[in-house]
């Protein structure tokens, strides 16, 4: 049973490959755990994925080694965005620690506040909850639950097969420092309100 289920969500992230093309993203700009800014236009030309977790949340934590093992590619960066700790931050490092975490964490707070991380990306009910970028910035899934790095990588080889052209012109020219790139086609993130996707484009974002 489990291989059949398997194989039905691979053919399923195939079909929907060739669709899952949403309107740009946000630029997204968040300050880590390290006082280190993070920006979804410092990663053009690479798969981004924005992780959603809690300290007390178990299945955050059985995620934990497939995202270390998905921000070890050259090709990919994961971005965890830890939330509802509390009042103190303590629970979020002590995880953070405990699990080896290699990827860049966010201090998201409550997700409740009006000015969490969450109204930068999208809306997040529970945890775990991801989001990932496709190399030209275009939010192309959205992961209610556990991430599983084997149906990520076919996701996203089905969809660089897909769209050749565009995640080759995300490549940057050669000798061209990443400061000097153009930051056309990207909104400026803001915190006031949610970035608002027309219901066109949520049917074009595949649902993992």
């Amino acid at each position: 049973m489990k291989k059949w289920f398997s194989t039905l969500c691979i053919a399923l992230i195939a079909a929907f490959a060739s669709q899952a093309h949403a309107g740009k993203a946000v630029n997204f700009n968040f300050t880590d755990s390290k006082g280190k800014s993070v920006q979804l236009s410092d990663y053009r030309g690479k798969w981004v994925l924005v992780n959603f977790w809690a300290p007390w949340c178990p299945r955050c934590k059985m995620e934990f080694p497939d995202l270390n093992d998905l921000d070890a590619r050259s090709d990919f960066v994961v971005i965890g965005v830890v939330m509802d700790y509390g009042i103190d931050q303590g629970s979020a490092i002590s995880t953070m620690q405990r699990y080896n975490l290699r990827f860049p964490n966010v201090l998201g707070g409550n997700r409740r506040e009006p000015n969490n991380p969450a109204q930068q990306v999208g809306p997040v009910d529970f945890y775990p909850t991801s989001y990932l970028y496709a190399p030209d910035g275009e939010v192309v899934m959205f992961i209610p639950g556990v991430v599983s790095k084997q149906k990520l990588v076919a996701f996203t080889e089905q969809y660089q097969q897909a769209n050749p052209t565009a995640i080759a012109q995300t490549e940057p020219p050669p000798a061209v420092a990443k400061t000097a790139e153009p930051k056309t086609g990207v909104q400026k993130a803001s915190m006031s309100k949610s970035p608002k996707i027309s219901s066109t484009d949520k049917k074009k974002v595949t649902v993992y």
